[in-house]
């Protein structure tokens, strides 16, 4: 997440305060907002926590978003906001805010930006430890896997109804561009 904060602040420079939509309920809830906090006094912007567990704490926190004013969105990577994407890319659509998710699949469907592991691959390495497992492998045995590869996705028709300018050093980077 904080590459993310980093990657929105180059595209939404004006922002100084920008929302992060966490869901308390989630295992890495904690982790998120001190990994965040440091994140955010090293590139001088402000962050607003807003919690969401539920369908209608989501509404609650784009009011809440809007009602202070937030100049951008990260969204926590959770699978709780990734089952609920469609409502969060169209409240984010709705108030007009620039967002940064944890996975091309709100980008697909509207999303300002993603940036995070590509679940395809990931769900290939589960596969892969699944098979070895199937075939006598002792789990205890097989390393923890980390995911080394990640992949930033921009949506440029969001881009462009928002106003917003894509730095071309960040869309260089992008593995994806959707026009």
């Amino acid at each position: 997440m904080p590459k993310r904060l980093e990657q929105l602040s180059e595209l939404v420079p004006q922002a100084r305060t920008i929302a992060v939509l966490v869901n308390p309920k989630g295992a890495f809830a904690k982790r998120i907002i001190a990994d965040m906090e440091g994140a955010a006094h090293t590139k001088g912007v402000q962050l607003d926590f807003l919690s969401a567990g539920s369908e209608s704490d989501v509404d609650g926190a784009f009011a809440t978003l809007a009602q202070r004013k937030a100049g951008a969105l990260l969204v926590g990577a959770d699978p709780f906001f990734t089952s609920r994407r469609d409502q969060i890319v169209a409240l984010a659509t709705r108030y007009a805010v620039p967002g940064s998710y944890g996975v091309r699949e709100f980008v697909a469907i509207g999303g300002l930006m993603s940036y995070g592991l590509k679940i395809t691959a990931a769900f290939r390495e589960f596969g892969i430890y699944a098979g070895k497992i199937l075939s006598g492998v002792s789990p205890a045995d097989l390393p923890v896997a980390q995911p080394t590869r990640f992949e930033l996705v921009i949506n440029m028709k969001t881009a462009q109804a928002l106003r917003l300018t894509v730095p071309p050093l960040l869309l260089a980077t992008a593995d994806e561009v959707i026009e």
